[in-house]
């Protein structure tokens, strides 16, 4: 092959093809099969600590086929009114997540908040005339309420209240998974203000046979055609029933954003955010589990049991995602950061559980090798994220990776390494680690 034939690929490619033969071409870094550890010797560890810019103390216990964290973040920021430094990920819809970094705040504002759209959104200036319709084939006494109406009639609540996008972290499943690549700022935890679900179901009579309740909103399906949804999914009704579950206006004390579904939206914390409709016009009470756009095939579903990288999986085989898994994220500092090596090193950031609470949250400076235990909060509530701290003594020049790792109250702990491979890349909660150069 000529030298004008031959083509360039990037790392995340040449990893994801192949990366123990990605750590041999780059690296010299060989694999030892039984261990799983890649072994770096002279020149190997030579390359690799000249790529990065600094010795590595820890190099031995380095994962075979690791992409180091200071080459991991391959992404731009761009320009959303409203939301600098967000990175973009699809145009049409608008589909954009925010930097590790830029999630640092306890209660996250409007402009770190990550976007993600099914369809069009509609442009609202007046919401004088807006309804939201409850009904459905177990709906008694199917109604409609304006806005003002939901607030008059029904007591207010305020939550702080996680969501994640079911497939947070997509990027990093191989083979790839369709769909937006998010790394790992597919979240986020504002205060959201509204009336409870289950208060204006009750107002409206609910069925013995209820089973589920589903939404349908406003946004406009990417084909323009007018008969089909973009997005119409739904909760079972023990989560549609509890106390955190809101029908919102607000969030953070003012009205929701327009991309985040003003005037109204559905808020479903701990289960994929899909399943928080937003622009919300309709909510129907179901004597079945909701048929709506992407609530069947492989939408927001995973394979029942186990299958192995790239096997296809039949769709009566998926089961619909519920409770999300434990995760943590580190917001401080940002990764790639040079930190002085005779000062500690403060590290912090967020932990979440799905529907549980975190117990435990761990860190590691020796590519997990062995763990500290961080400080870790108690959520402000109920499906709040937990926010965690810790101080640590870096031992010596050069480079390191921080790695950190959550446990919930039932004992499951995230995965030093990608979970269980599914068709759409869903539920990737292995630990997020980022890079330090000690100096």
């Amino acid at each position: 092959m000529s030298q004008k034939e031959q083509k360039s690929i990037g790392i995340h490619e040449l990893y994801g093809s192949d990366p123990d033969n990605a750590d041999l071409k780059l690296w010299g870094r060989k694999t030892d099969t039984l261990t799983r550890r890649g072994f770096l010797r002279n020149s190997g560890l030579s390359a690799l600590s000249a790529a990065i810019g600094a010795s590595i103390p820890f190099a031995r216990f380095m994962p075979a086929g690791l992409i180091p964290a200071a080459f991991a973040d391959s992404t731009q920021p761009f320009k959303l009114e409203g939301k600098d430094g967000l990175t973009i990920l699809n145009d049409h819809p608008i589909n954009a997540e925010t930097p590790a970094h830029l999630l640092d705040d306890k209660i996250t504002p409007a402009s770190r908040l990550f976007v993600r759209n099914n369809g069009i959104p509609p442009e609202v200036k007046d919401t004088s005339n807006w309804q939201l319709e409850i009904g459905g084939e177990s709906c008694e006494r199917p109604q409609s309420f304006s806005i003002e109406e939901l607030k008059s009639k029904f007591k207010h609540y305020t939550y702080q209240l996680q969501l994640e996008c079911g497939g947070n972290g997509r990027s990093e499943y191989n083979p790839p998974a369709k769909g937006n690549q998010w790394t790992t700022g597919a979240v986020g935890c504002p205060e959201w203000t509204g009336v409870r679900l289950r208060d204006v179901l009750k107002h409206c009579g609910v069925k013995d046979d209820a089973v589920y309740i589903g939404y349908y909103s406003a946004d406009k399906h990417l084909s323009g055609d007018p008969s089909k949804n973009p997005i119409s999914r739904g909760v079972p009704m023990h989560k549609a029933n509890e106390d955190e579950t809101l029908i919102a206006w607000a969030m953070n004390g003012e009205d929701i954003p327009q991309l985040h579904g003003y005037p109204l939206r559905l808020i479903c914390s701990g289960w994929p955010a899909s399943a928080s409709g937003k622009w919300l016009k309709k909510l129907v009470i179901r004597n079945k589990v909701h048929d709506g756009a992407k609530m069947t095939g492989t939408a927001y579903r995973v394979p029942c049991k186990p299958v192995k990288p790239g096997q296809a999986v039949a769709d009566e085989d998926m089961c619909i995602i519920e409770s999300m898994p434990v995760k943590s994220l580190i917001t401080y500092p940002k990764s790639g950061v040079i930190h002085e090596q005779t000062k500690k090193l403060s590290v912090r950031g967020h932990a979440w559980a799905g529907d549980l609470q975190v117990k435990e949250v761990f860190v590691s400076i020796d590519f997990g090798a062995t763990w500290s235990k961080a400080t870790l909060e108690k959520p402000k509530n109920r499906l709040a994220w937990q926010h965690w701290n810790s101080t640590i003594e870096l031992p010596e020049t050069g480079y390191y990776e921080i790695w950190a790792r959550a446990v919930d109250e039932q004992g499951k702990s995230q995965p030093m390494v990608l979970p269980g491979w599914n068709p759409k890349g869903y539920l990737n909660n292995a630990c997020h680690r980022i890079a330090v150069k000690v100096v």
